[in-house]
C-alpha cells in the first residue's frame, strides 16, 4: 500500500479517497486494511441530529425492481440529509456491461451533479447473480465510514425477489414498489420482501398508490407468525413516497433513524464477516495462481507423491502464509 496515499486519505483528499474506492471494487485492497472511523468531533453536530454513534456512519439500501424510482428518490434523500449538515456519500450499484464490464446505466445522473463537498457519488458494476450489488461493496463502506461520512447510500442494481445481499451489508433495508405494475404477483413470494426494514410505495402521486400499500400491509400481517421456526419481526412500516412532488420524504427519514442499526445490534451482523473472509480468500486463490509453489504442488500431485488430500491441505497451507 503506499503510504502517500494512505496520508492524503487521512487528509480527507477525494482524489485519494476516489483511488482507494477504485482498488477495492478491483479486489486489490487487502481486507486487512482496516480502517477505524474517526469518533465524532466535539460539538460537531447536535445530538439529536447525528445518525450514528461512535463515529460510525447509518448505512441504508434503498432496494427493488429496475424502473422503480431508486435514483430519484435517494437523490431527493441526499438533499434532506444535507439540509441537516450531514456528510452523505451513495455507492451506486448498476448493470454491469456485457461488453466493457462498466456500468451500464449510470444512476449517478439521476442525482445532484452540484459540486458539494458533503456528497460523494460512485457508481459500481453488479455482476449478474451477486444478489443486485457489487463485490467488496462491505469494504468500500468502510472507507467510506472512515473519511467521515455519516451517512451511506446503497443503491441495488435492479433486484429481483432473491437478491437479499444488502441486508448483510446495511444497517436498513428500504424496499421500493410502485402502484399497478404487477409488483402485487410478488409479495407472497419469499424473497427480498421478507429482508425489507422499510417498504416504500413509490411513485405515490399515482393513481392505485393506496390500494397498493394496503395490499403489501396485509401480506405483512399475514406473514407475521406464519411459520413457527421464522422468529418474530417488528412491524415493517409501509409508506407512501413521491420523488416527484417531494411527499413523504420526511416521514420515511424519521423510520430510517428510528431503525436500530442492524450491523452493531443483531446477528445477521456477522455476514459482514463472513463477506470479508469470503473476499479475503478469494484474493489468496488469485494470487496463489500465479505462485510458483503452486505449479510444484500440482507436479506432485499429478506424479502421485502426494494424495489429493494431501495436495489440498498443502494448498491451504500456501494460502495461509
Amino acid at each position: 500500500m503506499d503510504d502517500a496515499l494512505l496520508d492524503r486519505f487521512r487528509r480527507k483528499d477525494r482524489t485519494a479517497l476516489a483511488r482507494l474506492l477504485t482498488l477495492a471494487a478491483r479486489g486489490e485492497l487487502d481486507s486487512s486494511f482496516v480502517l477505524r472511523p474517526p469518533a465524532l468531533e466535539q460539538g460537531g453536530k447536535d445530538e439529536a441530529q447525528s445518525t450514528k454513534g461512535e463515529g460510525r456512519a447509518r448505512v441504508v439500501a434503498v432496494t427493488g425492481s429496475g424502473g422503480v424510482g431508486k435514483s430519484t428518490l435517494i437523490g431527493k434523500l441526499i438533499e434532506l440529509i444535507r439540509k441537516q449538515n450531514l456528510k452523505v456519500a451513495v455507492l451506486a450499484c448498476d448493470p454491469q456491461s456485457p461488453l466493457s464490464g462498466g456500468a451500464l446505466l449510470g444512476d449517478r445522473f439521476r442525482m445532484p451533479t452540484a459540486p458539494d463537498d458533503g456528497v460523494f457519488i460512485r457508481s459500481l458494476a453488479a455482476m449478474s447473480g451477486h444478489g443486485a450489488v457489487a463485490d467488496h461493496l462491505d469494504l468500500m463502506v468502510r472507507l467510506l465510514e472512515s473519511f467521515g461520512f455519516d451517512v451511506i447510500l446503497i443503491e441495488t442494481a435492479g433486484a429481483g425477489q432473491g437478491d437479499v445481499a444488502a441486508r448483510d451489508l446495511a444497517d436498513v433495508v428500504v424496499l421500493l414498489l410502485q402502484p399497478e405494475t404487477g409488483d402485487d404477483l410478488q409479495w407472497e413470494k419469499a424473497g427480498v420482501l421478507e429482508v425489507a426494514d422499510i417498504v416504500v410505495i413509490h411513485k405515490a402521486d399515482l393513481p392505485g398508490a393506496e390500494q397498493a400499500a394496503a395490499q403489501v400491509r396485509a401480506t405483512l400481517d399475514l406473514s407475521v407468525g406464519h411459520a413457527a421456526s421464522v422468529p418474530a419481526r417488528a412491524p415493517v412500516p409501509v409508506l407512501k413516497v413521491s420523488g416527484k412532488t417531494g411527499a413523504g420524504l420526511p416521514e420515511l427519514w424519521t423510520a430510517i433513524l428510528a431503525l436500530p442499526a442492524r450491523r452493531d445490534t443483531t446477528p445477521s451482523g456477522a455476514g459482514h464477516l463472513l463477506r470479508l473472509a469470503y473476499e479475503s480468500l478469494t484474493r489468496r486463490f488469485a494470487h496463489a495462481r500465479n505462485d510458483p509453489a503452486l505449479s510444484q504442488l500440482f507436479a506432485r500431485w499429478q506424479q502421485g507423491v502426494l494424495s489429493s488430500d494431501q495436495a489440498g491441505a498443502a494448498v491451504l497451507a500456501l494460502l495461509a502464509k
